[in-house]
Protein backbone atom coordinates (compact mmCIF):
# COMPACT_ATOMS: atom_id res chain seq x y z
CA UNK A 1 0.00 0.00 0.00
CA UNK A 2 1.62 3.71 -1.18
CA UNK A 3 1.87 5.98 1.32
CA UNK A 4 0.94 10.01 0.37
CA UNK A 5 1.74 12.92 1.98
CA UNK A 6 -1.47 14.90 3.88
CA UNK A 7 -3.82 14.78 6.45
CA UNK A 8 -4.79 11.32 7.77
CA UNK A 9 -8.40 10.80 7.19
CA UNK A 10 -10.10 7.57 7.39
CA UNK A 11 -11.58 5.61 4.13
CA UNK A 12 -15.32 3.49 4.03
CA UNK A 13 -14.71 0.37 6.29
CA UNK A 14 -13.44 -2.36 3.55
CA UNK A 15 -15.32 -5.43 3.73
CA UNK A 16 -14.32 -7.65 7.00
CA UNK A 17 -13.78 -10.35 4.86
CA UNK A 18 -11.28 -9.05 2.80
CA UNK A 19 -9.26 -7.19 5.63
CA UNK A 20 -7.17 -9.13 8.01
CA UNK A 21 -8.78 -10.95 11.08
CA UNK A 22 -5.62 -11.37 12.81
CA UNK A 23 -3.19 -9.18 13.56
CA UNK A 24 0.32 -10.33 14.60
CA UNK A 25 2.67 -8.29 17.14
CA UNK A 26 6.15 -8.55 18.33
CA UNK A 27 8.47 -6.21 20.05
CA UNK A 28 12.42 -6.83 20.15
CA UNK A 29 15.13 -5.05 22.23
CA UNK A 30 17.80 -4.99 18.92
CA UNK A 31 20.59 -3.68 20.66
CA UNK A 32 21.36 -1.71 17.27
CA UNK A 33 19.22 -1.76 14.85
CA UNK A 34 21.79 -1.63 11.99
CA UNK A 35 24.25 -4.19 13.82
CA UNK A 36 22.83 -7.37 12.07
CA UNK A 37 24.46 -7.41 8.61
CA UNK A 38 21.31 -10.11 7.53
CA UNK A 39 19.56 -6.44 6.40
CA UNK A 40 16.73 -5.20 7.92
CA UNK A 41 13.81 -6.56 5.43
CA UNK A 42 14.80 -9.62 5.81
CA UNK A 43 14.70 -9.61 9.94
CA UNK A 44 11.34 -7.87 9.84
CA UNK A 45 10.11 -10.66 6.95
CA UNK A 46 11.77 -13.59 9.08
CA UNK A 47 9.24 -12.08 12.32
CA UNK A 48 6.38 -12.47 10.01
CA UNK A 49 4.66 -9.97 12.69
CA UNK A 50 2.13 -7.16 11.04
CA UNK A 51 3.76 -4.37 13.51
CA UNK A 52 7.25 -5.01 14.63
CA UNK A 53 8.41 -2.77 17.77
CA UNK A 54 12.16 -2.15 17.98
CA UNK A 55 13.88 -0.67 21.28
CA UNK A 56 17.74 0.52 21.65
CA UNK A 57 18.13 0.85 17.85
CA UNK A 58 21.15 3.41 18.79
CA UNK A 59 20.89 5.65 15.43
CA UNK A 60 19.71 9.47 15.73
CA UNK A 61 19.06 11.48 13.11
CA UNK A 62 22.17 11.99 11.70
CA UNK A 63 22.95 8.47 11.08
CA UNK A 64 19.59 7.46 9.91
CA UNK A 65 19.93 6.12 6.46
CA UNK A 66 17.87 5.39 3.78
CA UNK A 67 17.92 1.43 3.20
CA UNK A 68 16.64 1.53 7.41
CA UNK A 69 14.08 3.72 6.87
CA UNK A 70 12.71 2.87 4.00
CA UNK A 71 11.77 -0.81 3.88
CA UNK A 72 9.38 -2.26 1.03
CA UNK A 73 6.18 -3.53 2.35
CA UNK A 74 6.88 -1.35 5.21
CA UNK A 75 5.88 1.98 6.97
CA UNK A 76 8.11 3.38 9.49
CA UNK A 77 7.98 5.03 12.96
CA UNK A 78 10.95 6.83 14.84
CA UNK A 79 12.13 8.03 17.63
CA UNK A 80 15.64 9.75 18.33
CA UNK A 81 17.92 10.52 21.44
CA UNK A 82 18.05 14.15 20.86
CA UNK A 83 21.12 14.61 23.08
CA UNK A 84 23.53 11.63 22.29
CA UNK A 85 24.17 9.84 19.28
CA UNK A 86 23.99 6.58 18.90
CA UNK A 87 22.09 6.35 22.00
CA UNK A 88 18.60 4.23 22.98
CA UNK A 89 16.07 5.20 20.23
CA UNK A 90 12.32 2.93 19.48
CA UNK A 91 11.12 2.42 16.13
CA UNK A 92 7.91 0.73 14.92
CA UNK A 93 7.40 -0.91 11.81
CA UNK A 94 3.79 -1.47 10.43
CA UNK A 95 3.29 -3.53 7.86
CA UNK A 96 1.18 -1.48 5.03
CA UNK A 97 -1.73 -3.87 5.36
CA UNK A 98 -1.86 -2.76 8.79
CA UNK A 99 -1.35 1.15 7.95
CA UNK A 100 -1.67 3.36 11.20
CA UNK A 101 -4.06 6.05 11.39
CA UNK A 102 -2.18 8.08 13.39
CA UNK A 103 1.21 7.78 15.45
CA UNK A 104 3.90 10.48 17.15
CA UNK A 105 6.35 10.49 19.20
CA UNK A 106 6.90 10.96 23.20
CA UNK A 107 4.67 10.49 25.93
CA UNK A 108 4.16 14.16 26.85
CA UNK A 109 2.46 15.57 23.92
CA UNK A 110 5.69 18.22 23.44
CA UNK A 111 7.01 16.18 20.40
CA UNK A 112 4.12 16.20 18.48
CA UNK A 113 4.04 19.40 16.91
CA UNK A 114 1.84 17.81 13.78
CA UNK A 115 -1.13 16.58 12.50
CA UNK A 116 -2.23 13.34 13.01
CA UNK A 117 -1.36 13.11 16.38
CA UNK A 118 -3.33 10.39 18.98
CA UNK A 119 -3.52 13.10 21.81
CA UNK A 120 -5.46 12.22 25.26
CA UNK A 121 -2.56 13.16 27.57
CA UNK A 122 -3.65 13.11 30.24
CA UNK A 123 -3.21 15.38 33.56
CA UNK A 124 0.86 15.92 33.69
CA UNK A 125 0.33 18.84 36.35
CA UNK A 126 2.20 16.63 38.55
CA UNK A 127 5.49 17.52 36.13
CA UNK A 128 6.83 20.82 35.05
CA UNK A 129 8.13 21.27 31.79
CA UNK A 130 11.59 20.95 31.90
CA UNK A 131 10.95 17.16 33.23
CA UNK A 132 8.81 16.44 30.39
CA UNK A 133 10.77 17.63 27.73
CA UNK A 134 13.84 15.41 29.68
CA UNK A 135 11.55 11.99 29.72
CA UNK A 136 10.91 12.60 26.27
CA UNK A 137 13.90 13.37 25.35
CA UNK A 138 16.23 10.04 24.91
CA UNK A 139 14.00 8.99 22.58
CA UNK A 140 11.74 5.90 24.19
CA UNK A 141 8.29 5.96 22.66
CA UNK A 142 6.42 5.62 19.73
CA UNK A 143 2.84 5.37 19.36
CA UNK A 144 0.36 3.96 16.34
CA UNK A 145 -2.83 4.22 16.70
CA UNK A 146 -5.14 1.47 14.61
CA UNK A 147 -8.70 0.85 13.75
CA UNK A 148 -9.97 -3.02 14.48
CA UNK A 149 -12.97 -4.90 14.60
CA UNK A 150 -13.62 -7.98 16.60
CA UNK A 151 -15.28 -10.76 15.63
CA UNK A 152 -18.52 -9.36 17.21
CA UNK A 153 -18.58 -5.87 18.03
CA UNK A 154 -18.28 -2.30 16.93
CA UNK A 155 -15.38 -0.84 15.44
CA UNK A 156 -12.49 0.67 17.61
CA UNK A 157 -9.46 1.96 18.20
CA UNK A 158 -6.06 0.31 19.31
CA UNK A 159 -3.26 2.30 20.79
CA UNK A 160 0.03 1.12 20.62
CA UNK A 161 2.58 2.39 22.71
CA UNK A 162 5.84 1.10 21.88
CA UNK A 163 8.43 2.23 25.36
CA UNK A 164 12.17 1.31 26.23
CA UNK A 165 12.32 2.42 29.79
CA UNK A 166 15.42 3.57 31.47
CA UNK A 167 17.84 1.81 33.43
CA UNK A 168 18.50 2.28 36.94
CA UNK A 169 22.43 2.97 37.33
CA UNK A 170 23.52 2.20 40.61
CA UNK A 171 26.35 4.69 39.90
CA UNK A 172 24.27 7.51 39.12
CA UNK A 173 21.38 7.94 41.49
CA UNK A 174 19.66 10.39 39.62
CA UNK A 175 18.76 7.66 36.84
CA UNK A 176 16.88 6.13 39.18
CA UNK A 177 14.43 9.22 39.89
CA UNK A 178 14.64 9.70 36.14
CA UNK A 179 13.16 5.88 35.24
CA UNK A 180 10.41 5.93 38.33
CA UNK A 181 9.26 9.15 36.46
CA UNK A 182 9.23 7.89 33.06
CA UNK A 183 7.11 5.60 34.91
CA UNK A 184 4.71 7.38 35.89
CA UNK A 185 4.14 9.31 33.05
CA UNK A 186 4.04 6.05 31.46
CA UNK A 187 1.13 5.29 32.96
CA UNK A 188 -0.52 8.43 33.04
CA UNK A 189 -0.54 8.39 29.39
CA UNK A 190 -2.15 4.86 29.01
CA UNK A 191 -4.74 5.47 31.09
CA UNK A 192 -5.80 8.46 29.86
CA UNK A 193 -6.18 6.72 26.47
CA UNK A 194 -7.65 3.95 27.99
CA UNK A 195 -10.51 6.70 29.55
CA UNK A 196 -10.91 8.17 25.59
CA UNK A 197 -12.70 4.67 25.01
CA UNK A 198 -9.79 3.28 23.21
CA UNK A 199 -8.09 -0.39 23.77
CA UNK A 200 -3.96 0.09 24.57
CA UNK A 201 -1.24 -2.05 24.49
CA UNK A 202 2.45 -1.38 26.47
CA UNK A 203 5.06 -3.35 24.94
CA UNK A 204 8.88 -3.32 24.81
CA UNK A 205 11.83 -3.24 27.35
CA UNK A 206 10.37 -2.12 30.22
CA UNK A 207 14.12 -3.22 32.27
CA UNK A 208 12.47 -4.74 35.46
CA UNK A 209 11.70 -8.23 36.09
CA UNK A 210 8.21 -8.28 38.14
CA UNK A 211 7.77 -11.73 40.13
CA UNK A 212 10.75 -13.97 41.47
CA UNK A 213 9.57 -16.09 38.62
CA UNK A 214 10.86 -13.76 36.29
CA UNK A 215 14.55 -13.85 37.29
CA UNK A 216 16.63 -16.10 37.51
CA UNK A 217 18.40 -15.76 40.46
CA UNK A 218 15.89 -13.57 43.08
CA UNK A 219 17.18 -12.31 45.98
CA UNK A 220 15.12 -12.48 49.17
CA UNK A 221 11.27 -12.06 48.84
CA UNK A 222 10.93 -9.39 51.19
CA UNK A 223 13.76 -7.49 49.60
CA UNK A 224 12.93 -8.67 45.68
CA UNK A 225 9.32 -7.12 46.32
CA UNK A 226 10.68 -3.79 47.95
CA UNK A 227 12.20 -2.88 44.49
CA UNK A 228 10.53 0.34 43.54
CA UNK A 229 10.46 -0.08 39.73
CA UNK A 230 8.70 -3.57 41.04
CA UNK A 231 5.73 -1.54 43.16
CA UNK A 232 5.43 0.24 40.15
CA UNK A 233 4.65 -2.68 37.89
CA UNK A 234 2.40 -4.12 40.72
CA UNK A 235 -0.11 -1.64 40.80
CA UNK A 236 -0.05 -0.75 37.35
CA UNK A 237 -0.94 -4.63 37.00
CA UNK A 238 -4.14 -6.29 37.46
CA UNK A 239 -3.33 -9.24 39.47
CA UNK A 240 -6.08 -11.60 38.87
CA UNK A 241 -6.62 -13.53 42.46
CA UNK A 242 -3.31 -13.29 43.38
CA UNK A 243 -2.08 -15.88 40.63
CA UNK A 244 1.38 -14.52 39.64
CA UNK A 245 2.53 -14.06 43.02
CA UNK A 246 4.53 -17.06 43.81
CA UNK A 247 6.62 -18.66 41.79
CA UNK A 248 4.04 -21.65 41.04
CA UNK A 249 0.82 -20.67 41.56
CA UNK A 250 -1.39 -22.73 38.89
CA UNK A 251 -0.40 -25.35 36.94
CA UNK A 252 0.70 -24.76 33.15
CA UNK A 253 -1.93 -24.14 31.14
CA UNK A 254 -4.55 -23.61 33.77
CA UNK A 255 -6.78 -20.59 33.37
CA UNK A 256 -6.46 -18.03 35.79
CA UNK A 257 -8.89 -16.65 37.94
CA UNK A 258 -11.41 -13.74 36.91
CA UNK A 259 -12.39 -12.87 40.40
CA UNK A 260 -11.11 -10.84 43.23
CA UNK A 261 -8.90 -9.17 40.56
CA UNK A 262 -6.40 -6.15 42.62
CA UNK A 263 -3.79 -4.02 41.06
CA UNK A 264 -4.47 -1.82 38.21
CA UNK A 265 -6.13 -2.09 34.67
CA UNK A 266 -3.63 -4.03 32.68
CA UNK A 267 -2.64 -7.87 32.08
CA UNK A 268 1.18 -9.15 31.34
CA UNK A 269 -0.22 -10.91 28.58
CA UNK A 270 2.77 -14.09 29.00
CA UNK A 271 1.92 -14.49 32.97
CA UNK A 272 -1.98 -14.64 31.68
CA UNK A 273 -1.45 -17.50 29.12
CA UNK A 274 1.70 -18.95 31.16
CA UNK A 275 0.89 -18.47 34.59
CA UNK A 276 3.39 -20.74 35.97
CA UNK A 277 6.17 -21.25 33.22
CA UNK A 278 9.84 -21.39 34.81
CA UNK A 279 12.83 -20.02 33.19
CA UNK A 280 11.06 -18.14 30.62
CA UNK A 281 13.85 -15.16 29.82
CA UNK A 282 14.27 -12.44 27.85
CA UNK A 283 17.22 -10.91 28.76
CA UNK A 284 21.15 -12.64 29.20
CA UNK A 285 24.27 -10.76 29.61
CA UNK A 286 26.16 -11.19 26.75
CA UNK A 287 29.71 -10.22 28.72
CA UNK A 288 29.16 -13.41 30.72
CA UNK A 289 27.75 -15.75 28.15
CA UNK A 290 24.70 -16.24 30.76
CA UNK A 291 22.51 -17.00 27.27
CA UNK A 292 24.19 -20.79 26.93
CA UNK A 293 23.09 -21.26 30.15
CA UNK A 294 19.70 -19.38 30.35
CA UNK A 295 20.72 -17.60 33.23
CA UNK A 296 18.12 -14.46 32.54
CA UNK A 297 15.34 -12.18 33.37
CA UNK A 298 12.35 -11.42 32.09
CA UNK A 299 11.87 -7.76 31.19
CA UNK A 300 10.57 -7.64 27.65
CA UNK A 301 6.48 -7.69 28.17
CA UNK A 302 3.36 -6.94 26.16
CA UNK A 303 1.07 -5.33 28.35
CA UNK A 304 -2.31 -4.92 27.51
CA UNK A 305 -5.90 -3.98 29.33
CA UNK A 306 -7.71 -6.58 30.77
CA UNK A 307 -10.34 -6.40 28.20
CA UNK A 308 -8.56 -6.75 25.42
CA UNK A 309 -6.18 -9.53 26.60
CA UNK A 310 -9.42 -11.10 27.68
CA UNK A 311 -11.50 -10.63 24.72
CA UNK A 312 -9.29 -10.32 21.92
CA UNK A 313 -5.86 -11.75 22.73
CA UNK A 314 -5.21 -15.41 21.42
CA UNK A 315 -1.84 -16.37 22.67
CA UNK A 316 1.03 -14.19 24.14
CA UNK A 317 4.71 -15.89 24.14
CA UNK A 318 8.58 -15.63 24.20
CA UNK A 319 11.12 -16.11 21.42
CA UNK A 320 14.05 -17.17 22.32
CA UNK A 321 15.47 -19.28 19.61
CA UNK A 322 15.83 -15.70 17.77
CA UNK A 323 19.40 -14.18 18.18
CA UNK A 324 20.73 -11.36 17.34
CA UNK A 325 20.77 -8.89 20.53
CA UNK A 326 21.20 -9.93 24.17
CA UNK A 327 17.61 -9.74 23.95
CA UNK A 328 14.89 -12.17 22.36
CA UNK A 329 11.56 -11.19 20.85
CA UNK A 330 8.09 -10.85 22.30
CA UNK A 331 5.19 -11.57 20.25
CA UNK A 332 1.36 -11.89 20.86
CA UNK A 333 -1.66 -12.47 18.32
CA UNK A 334 -5.00 -10.95 18.69
CA UNK A 335 -8.13 -11.85 16.59
CA UNK A 336 -9.59 -8.92 14.95
CA UNK A 337 -9.86 -7.68 11.43
CA UNK A 338 -7.38 -4.70 10.82
CA UNK A 339 -8.27 -2.12 8.83
CA UNK A 340 -5.57 0.14 7.00
CA UNK A 341 -5.58 3.84 6.83
CA UNK A 342 -5.50 5.00 3.27
CA UNK A 343 -2.94 7.16 3.61
CA UNK A 344 0.08 7.10 6.54
CA UNK A 345 0.54 9.58 9.29
CA UNK A 346 2.60 12.67 9.06
CA UNK A 347 4.92 11.37 11.80
CA UNK A 348 6.10 8.49 8.96
CA UNK A 349 9.38 8.17 8.25
CA UNK A 350 9.01 8.12 5.10
CA UNK A 351 7.86 11.97 5.12
CA UNK A 352 11.31 13.11 6.75
CA UNK A 353 13.19 15.73 3.80
CA UNK A 354 16.26 13.35 3.26
CA UNK A 355 13.61 10.88 2.35
CA UNK A 356 11.03 12.34 0.93
CA UNK A 357 12.61 14.39 -2.16
CA UNK A 358 12.28 17.64 -0.62
CA UNK A 359 16.33 18.08 0.42
CA UNK A 360 19.12 19.14 -2.30
CA UNK A 361 21.39 16.18 -2.52
CA UNK A 362 24.80 17.07 -0.52
CA UNK A 363 27.24 15.60 -3.55
CA UNK A 364 27.09 19.21 -5.48
CA UNK A 365 28.18 20.58 -2.47
CA UNK A 366 31.35 18.07 -2.22
CA UNK A 367 33.38 18.39 -5.56
CA UNK A 368 36.84 19.64 -5.56
CA UNK A 369 36.85 23.73 -6.28
CA UNK A 370 39.91 25.62 -6.87
CA UNK A 371 39.55 29.49 -7.03
CA UNK A 372 41.10 30.78 -10.77
CA UNK A 373 40.38 27.15 -12.60
CA UNK A 374 37.90 26.90 -15.04
CA UNK A 375 36.61 24.40 -17.81
CA UNK A 376 39.86 25.57 -19.81
CA UNK A 377 42.00 23.75 -17.44
CA UNK A 378 40.19 20.22 -17.76
CA UNK A 379 40.23 21.06 -21.68
CA UNK A 380 44.30 21.58 -21.27
CA UNK A 381 44.88 18.49 -18.97
CA UNK A 382 43.10 16.11 -21.53
CA UNK A 383 45.04 17.14 -24.35
CA UNK A 384 48.39 17.13 -22.49
CA UNK A 385 47.70 13.35 -20.96
CA UNK A 386 46.73 12.93 -24.65
CA UNK A 387 49.97 13.93 -25.96
CA UNK A 388 52.30 12.37 -23.37
CA UNK A 389 50.38 8.94 -24.11
CA UNK A 390 51.11 9.68 -27.88
CA UNK A 391 54.59 10.24 -27.54
CA UNK A 392 54.58 6.97 -24.94
CA UNK A 393 53.56 4.96 -27.85
CA UNK A 394 55.70 5.81 -30.47
CA UNK A 395 58.72 5.23 -28.51
CA UNK A 396 57.81 1.75 -27.16
CA UNK A 397 57.05 1.35 -31.15
CA UNK A 398 60.39 2.52 -32.18
CA UNK A 399 58.72 5.20 -34.50
CA UNK A 400 60.29 8.70 -34.84
CA UNK A 401 57.86 11.39 -34.38
CA UNK A 402 56.66 12.17 -38.21
CA UNK A 403 57.64 16.37 -38.00
CA UNK A 404 58.17 18.80 -35.42
CA UNK A 405 54.95 20.27 -33.54
CA UNK A 406 54.01 23.78 -34.41
CA UNK A 407 54.84 26.68 -32.47
CA UNK A 408 51.80 27.40 -31.38
CA UNK A 409 51.35 23.76 -30.18
CA UNK A 410 54.92 23.60 -28.63
CA UNK A 411 52.98 26.78 -26.74
CA UNK A 412 50.00 25.12 -25.43
CA UNK A 413 52.35 21.89 -24.40
CA UNK A 414 54.74 24.02 -22.54
CA UNK A 415 52.03 25.29 -21.03
CA UNK A 416 49.62 22.51 -19.89
CA UNK A 417 53.14 20.65 -18.18
CA UNK A 418 54.00 24.10 -16.59
CA UNK A 419 50.33 24.05 -15.22
CA UNK A 420 50.72 20.23 -14.04
CA UNK A 421 54.08 21.01 -12.43
CA UNK A 422 52.34 23.70 -10.58
CA UNK A 423 49.18 21.39 -9.87
CA UNK A 424 51.66 18.36 -8.01
CA UNK A 425 53.54 20.93 -6.11
CA UNK A 426 50.21 21.69 -4.51
CA UNK A 427 49.71 17.95 -3.70
CA UNK A 428 47.48 17.25 -5.82
CA UNK A 429 49.24 14.85 -7.90
CA UNK A 430 51.35 13.04 -5.42
CA UNK A 431 53.55 10.31 -6.07
CA UNK A 432 53.42 7.03 -5.72
CA UNK A 433 54.75 6.05 -2.31
CA UNK A 434 56.01 2.77 -3.63
CA UNK A 435 59.56 4.03 -4.10
CA UNK A 436 60.05 4.82 -0.51
CA UNK A 437 59.24 0.99 0.00
CA UNK A 438 62.29 -0.99 -1.05
CA UNK A 439 62.20 -4.86 -0.23
CA UNK A 440 63.97 -5.78 2.75
CA UNK A 441 65.71 -8.35 0.39
CA UNK A 442 67.33 -5.41 -1.61
CA UNK A 443 68.39 -3.65 1.63
CA UNK A 444 69.96 -7.22 2.48
CA UNK A 445 71.94 -7.84 -0.88
CA UNK A 446 73.54 -4.82 -0.26
CA UNK A 447 75.37 -5.92 3.29
CA UNK A 448 77.85 -7.85 1.09
CA UNK A 449 81.47 -6.59 1.71
CA UNK A 450 83.21 -5.79 -1.36
CA UNK A 451 85.65 -8.44 -2.70
CA UNK A 452 83.59 -10.93 -1.30
CA UNK A 453 81.41 -13.50 -3.26
CA UNK A 454 79.03 -16.11 -1.93
CA UNK A 455 78.89 -19.37 -2.90
CA UNK A 456 76.70 -22.45 -2.24
CA UNK A 457 77.71 -23.59 0.06
CA UNK A 458 77.89 -20.40 2.44
CA UNK A 459 74.65 -19.10 2.32
CA UNK A 460 73.65 -15.43 3.33
CA UNK A 461 72.27 -15.48 6.69
CA UNK A 462 69.18 -13.29 6.42
CA UNK A 463 69.93 -10.66 9.24
CA UNK A 464 65.79 -10.36 9.84
CA UNK A 465 66.32 -13.93 10.73
CA UNK A 466 68.99 -13.33 13.38
CA UNK A 467 66.19 -10.57 14.31
CA UNK A 468 63.30 -13.00 14.82
CA UNK A 469 65.86 -15.37 16.94
CA UNK A 470 67.16 -13.05 18.89
CA UNK A 471 63.61 -11.48 20.46
CA UNK A 472 62.13 -14.43 20.38
CA UNK A 473 64.82 -15.58 22.93
CA UNK A 474 63.99 -12.26 25.13
CA UNK A 475 60.62 -12.18 24.70
CA UNK A 476 58.86 -15.64 25.53
CA UNK A 477 55.47 -14.68 25.48
CA UNK A 478 52.51 -13.97 27.78
CA UNK A 479 52.15 -17.04 31.06
CA UNK A 480 50.09 -19.73 30.45
CA UNK A 481 46.85 -18.89 32.49
CA UNK A 482 45.90 -21.02 35.82
CA UNK A 483 43.23 -23.90 35.54
CA UNK A 484 39.94 -22.67 37.38
CA UNK A 485 39.29 -25.45 40.66
CA UNK A 486 35.72 -26.09 39.70
CA UNK A 487 36.69 -27.56 35.95
CA UNK A 488 40.66 -27.84 35.82
CA UNK A 489 40.36 -25.56 32.31
CA UNK A 490 42.45 -22.85 31.47
CA UNK A 491 40.47 -19.29 32.89
CA UNK A 492 39.81 -16.36 30.94
CA UNK A 493 41.89 -13.18 31.92
CA UNK A 494 39.18 -9.84 32.52
CA UNK A 495 39.81 -6.46 33.47
CA UNK A 496 37.48 -4.28 35.95
CA UNK A 497 35.60 -1.69 34.06
CA UNK A 498 33.11 -0.41 37.38
CA UNK A 499 33.83 2.67 38.67
CA UNK A 500 35.47 1.92 42.02
CA UNK A 501 38.61 0.98 43.86
CA UNK A 502 39.22 -1.79 41.78
CA UNK A 503 38.90 -0.17 38.14
CA UNK A 504 41.56 -1.37 35.70
CA UNK A 505 42.55 -3.92 38.26
CA UNK A 506 42.71 -7.65 36.15
CA UNK A 507 41.88 -10.95 37.23
CA UNK A 508 41.51 -14.84 36.33
CA UNK A 509 38.16 -16.37 36.48
CA UNK A 510 36.49 -19.47 35.01
CA UNK A 511 36.17 -19.22 31.20
CA UNK A 512 32.45 -20.84 30.93
CA UNK A 513 29.32 -18.83 30.82
CA UNK A 514 27.46 -17.35 33.87
CA UNK A 515 24.70 -20.02 35.33
CA UNK A 516 22.93 -21.25 38.12
CA UNK A 517 25.21 -22.54 40.74
CA UNK A 518 23.23 -25.98 40.42
CA UNK A 519 24.32 -26.00 36.80
CA UNK A 520 27.54 -27.76 36.58
CA UNK A 521 27.70 -26.67 32.99
CA UNK A 522 28.10 -23.29 34.76
CA UNK A 523 31.20 -21.17 36.00
CA UNK A 524 32.56 -22.03 39.11
CA UNK A 525 33.31 -19.89 41.60
CA UNK A 526 37.35 -19.66 40.91
CA UNK A 527 38.39 -15.95 41.11
CA UNK A 528 42.23 -15.08 41.44
CA UNK A 529 43.78 -11.16 41.07
CA UNK A 530 46.59 -10.07 38.78
CA UNK A 531 49.13 -9.52 41.02
CA UNK A 532 51.65 -6.69 39.72
CA UNK A 533 54.24 -8.86 39.45
CA UNK A 534 52.18 -10.89 37.14
CA UNK A 535 50.99 -8.15 34.74
CA UNK A 536 54.35 -6.80 34.77
CA UNK A 537 55.57 -10.79 33.02
CA UNK A 538 52.31 -11.29 31.39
Amino acid sequence: MSCKVGVTALAPPPDPSHAEKRMRIVSWNINGIRANKAGLKGILDSLQADVICLQETKVTRDLLDEPTAIVEGYNSYFSFSRGRSGYSGVATFCKDSVTPLAAEEGLSGQLSNHSGAIGHYGNTDEFSEEELQALDNEGRAVLTQHKILPSEGKEETLTLINVYCPRADPDKPERKNFKLRFYRLLQVRAEAILNAGGHVIVLGDINTSHRPIDHCDPESRESFDENPGRKWLTQFLEDPGGTCATTTPLEEGESPKLSGAVGGRFLDSFRYFHPARTDAFTCWSSATGARHTNYGTRIDYIFGDAELVRGYFQDSDLMPEVEGSDHCPVGACLKCVVFPAPRCPLFCTRYLPEFAGRQQKLLPFLVKMNKGRSCADTASTKMLMETREVRENRASSGCRQQGPLSGQKRSEVAATEKGAKRTKGTGCGQGSLLRFLKPVEAKAANLQPPGEKTTLEEPVSHPRTAQVEFWKSVLRGPRPPPTCSGHSEPCVLRTVKKAGPNAGKQFYTCARPEGHASNPQARCNFFLWVTKKQAEHS
